[in-house]
């Protein structure tokens, strides 16, 4: 398993999930996605993507003005 940063601040929807689809499709199931973002929509776009897709959403916080989400990638279905 490995874990992996995407640096996804000072970008407005829909880039955070743009970009977070395409980090964790080059991943392998278990490993893990730490995605800081500024948008606020990030706290619900990349969850709801998440539940979509299968993807596990670990956990999330808020660091002052930043969103981290910590996500697990699963086998695509």
């Amino acid at each position: 398993m490995k874990r992996d940063l995407l640096d996804c601040r000072n970008l407005l929807c829909p880039m955070p999930v743009i970009r977070t689809q395409a980090s964790i499709a080059r991943m392998q199931p278990g490993d893990e996605l730490e995605v800081i973002a500024t948008d606020p929509g990030a706290l619900q776009d990349i969850p709801a993507w998440c539940r979509v897709h299968g993807h596990e959403l670990l956990d999330t916080w808020e660091d002052g003005k930043e969103i981290h989400l910590l996500i697990r990638a699963n086998a695509p279905q």
